[in-house]
């Protein structure tokens, strides 16, 4: 009785071990061949020399990180930085709002207000951005518009700006905000909410004291999948923005496309991999407090 209650014991164990092999260990494998390598390929090509064809050489160097300090660069850095938390501020602030009214709906009319958050993000990003080229031109829709009505006299200067680059960021990741705000405002309690308000709590103490708090996960998710990509953002700064909204994303291709500078490109990348793992963890941290609720 003894040996055989080992024996399934020993059998459970390596039942359950191979179960987690062969469920999680896939995407372990890809996880390390597809990004953990590649970065730290990546790296590795940061402290390389550049060769004549802009290949990465021996010896090791420093050259290319100090290079990324230079002040035109860190100013190209701070600019994306920038926009991609004023993108994810006003998505933020789109997306509360959105996400509650959405909790609100029920039945099919929920079932479209989803569609239509859901729908942009199948959209082609390309399409997106020319749609936006066609709005903001000195031809396009709003510039006639504004004009017919008399409100200006001449064409106002929208596309190729920072303003054009942040209206196509928004458009871009706003579901990416919306969605996890939806789902953390589904599993609200509303017997939490009907208490605060028992105890006196108004619209804006409720929000602060109960709904923010639990919410917390929902927002950290939302800000880190809206800020990250943001961050990195190649198609939308480019077509929107041209020189003047140049980005960081755009300046990592263009030293791997057209200036074939391997070693500065991937010290420029490793750069961006660092500050995007800053946000993650900050972004993350909230969620992990939020969840305790003080209703007095």
């Amino acid at each position: 009785m003894t040996g055989a209650g080992r024996g399934t014991g020993r059998s459970g164990v390596l039942g359950g071990g191979g179960f987690v092999a062969w469920t999680v260990g896939p995407a372990a494998v890809a996880l390390v061949f597809l990004f953990l390598l590649p970065l730290a390929i990546l790296a590795g090509y940061a402290v390389l020399t550049t060769g004549e064809q802009g290949e990465p050489i021996l010896p090791f160097t420093l050259v290319s990180l100090t290079r990324a300090l230079d002040p035109l660069y860190l100013g190209i850095l701070a600019r994306s930085l920038r926009l991609s938390l004023e993108t994810t501020a006003i998505c933020l602030l789109l997306g509360l709002p959105l996400a509650w009214i959405l909790r609100g709906m029920r039945g099919r009319a929920r079932s479209l207000a989803l569609l239509a958050v859901i729908l942009p993000s199948w959209t082609n990003l390309l399409v997106k951005n020319y749609a936006w080229i066609v709005l903001l031109r000195q031809e396009g829709v709003v510039n006639s518009l504004l004009v017919r009505l008399g409100l200006v006299s001449e064409p106002l200067p929208l596309l190729f700006n920072e303003g054009a680059v942040l209206a196509g960021l928004v458009h871009t990741f706003l579901p990416f905000m919306v969605l996890p705000l939806y789902a953390s405002f589904e599993k609200l309690d509303p017997a939490l909410l009907e208490a605060a308000r028992d105890l006196g709590a108004g619209g804006w103490e409720r929000f602060r004291r109960v709904i923010v708090p639990l919410s917390a996960p929902g927002i950290g998710a939302g800000v880190t999948l809206v800020f990250v990509p943001a961050l990195g953002a190649v198609v939308t700064p480019d077509l929107l923005g041209g020189a003047r909204g140049m980005m960081i994303g755009n300046l990592i291709q263009n030293q791997m496309l057209l200036t074939q500078d391997w070693p500065f490109g991937s010290a420029l990348a490793v750069a961006l991999t660092i500050a995007s793992l800053v946000v993650i963890i900050l972004a993350l941290g909230p969620g992990r407090r939020g969840e305790r609720v003080e209703l007095l």
